[in-house]
C-alpha cells in the first residue's frame, strides 16, 4: 500500500473542516511533531511507539490537497 508520510502539523493544512469532529486531533494525540500517514485510499494513521492506528479519513480531493501540502509522491 502507499503512503504519504507528515507531521501532526502538515495534517492541520490538509484537513477540512467536515472530514474530522473537532477534538480529533487531541483525541487521537496528533500535535504538530507527530508522525501521521495517508494512503490512497484516505486513511489516515498515526505512529506509534510500536505500530500505527488508524485515526480517520479524509474525503473529497484529498489526493492532490495531499501532495500539494506536502510536495510528496505516494510510496
Amino acid at each position: 500500500m502507499q503512503f504519504i508520510e507528515m507531521s501532526g502539523a502538515t495534517l492541520h493544512k490538509v484537513v477540512n473542516e467536515d472530514e474530522l469532529p473537532a477534538g480529533a486531533f487531541e483525541a487521537a494525540g496528533i500535535e504538530g511533531h507527530t508522525v501521521v500517514r495517508i494512503n490512497k485510499q484516505g486513511d489516515i494513521e498515526v505512529r506509534r511507539p510500536d505500530s500505527w492506528d488508524l485515526v480517520g479519513g479524509l474525503i473529497g480531493d484529498f489526493e492532490t490537497r495531499v501532495q500539494s501540502t506536502t510536495g510528496l509522491d505516494w510510496v
